[in-house]
């Protein structure tokens, strides 16, 4: 099936992402320690949340290939939002870490100046995160894969946290010690952020949440549906990059079985075309036409 092939497909996006932060994280946090810049030290902890948040992405990417089992009948798609909300978690505590030594160091500021060779690292890095960005982003409309897209978005923001530490770092080379450490708070409350955003996407998807636009959009595609005369329930949830749409329409009640069936396949067709990860049930029912005479329903 072409959904899992791109899960697999998936999965180059997300050790991209693992090794490249890997290679960061290390870089920032030893040499924002022997460099005293408190900003790099809290962008390379940002980058140990991202190792998390790429783990969580390809742990996912790879359960979700799993085929239906006897206890699974929809399959295994939303084993990746399950892996994303524990990551929201982690990056959460990360950032709240984070976050207190920031302010303790706002209390207890260090009379140390950054070295400049730490401001070098982070724009190397800002650098680096944007063309990882640009691929993850590629590779996501490529396979029209909703996960690498979000890693890639969250390349993104890696990038301008890393010029945003730069900044500060600079600051505090000349003269503004105390920039490099609102500027490490800053970075903490932008992983808290992040985290938060995560948090609340897969508990959406996990609840069921549906978008109302996507919803909106589907029902007045199903509506033109020749033959069909209305659309009287709609109801939408989300696996993984799967979705699944219930809808009830009402047709000519004297047609037969076959011409409601072929019905039924332009509604799938139709719906297909706009999102082709989409399993559609469709439900016939005979429409009532108000002061009508059996002779009405016969087009």
């Amino acid at each position: 099936m072409e959904l899992y092939t791109n899960l697999r497909a998936g999965e180059k996006g997300a050790w991209l992402s693992i090794g490249t932060y890997l290679i960061l994280s290390a870089a920032k946090l030893i040499i924002g320690y022997f460099g005293s810049s408190d900003a790099l030290m809290a962008d390379g902890l940002n980058n140990t949340t991202d190792i998390i948040a790429s783990v969580a992405v390809l742990i996912g990417l790879r359960i979700s290939q799993r085929p239906p089992d006897e206890n699974h009948l929809y399959g295994h798609l939303r084993a990746e939002t399950v892996a994303s909300l524990i990551a929201s978690f982690i990056m959460m505590v990360v950032g709240l870490q984070v976050l207190v030594d920031s302010v303790v160091g706002l209390w207890n500021p260090s009379r140390e100046t950054p070295s400049p060779l730490t401001a070098y690292v982070a724009l190397g890095s800002a650098v680096v995160m944007y063309v990882v960005y640009r691929y993850n982003l590629n590779l996501a409309k490529k396979i029209n894969s909703s996960a690498v897209k979000a890693a890639a978005y969250d390349n993104r923001s890696d990038a301008l946290v890393s010029i945003g530490t730069a900044i500060g770092i600079f600051g505090a080379i000349f003269g503004f010690v105390i920039i490099d450490t609102i500027t490490a708070l800053v970075v903490g409350i932008l992983i808290i952020k992040t985290g938060m955003e995560i948090f609340w996407e897969s508990v959406q998807t996990l609840t069921d949440a549906f978008d109302m636009e996507e919803a909106e959009t589907l029902s007045v595609l199903i509506r033109n549906v020749d033959e069909v005369i209305d659309l009287v329930d709609f109801k939408g949830r989300s696996h993984g990059n799967m979705m699944f749409i219930e809808v009830t329409v009402t047709v000519n009640p004297y047609l037969n079985v076959w011409e409601s069936h072929r019905i039924t396949e332009k509604i799938e067709t139709t719906v297909r075309r706009f999102k082709p990860y989409c399993t559609v049930l469709v439900h016939i029912e005979p429409h009532e036409f108000p002061n009508a005479v059996e002779e009405d329903y016969h087009f």
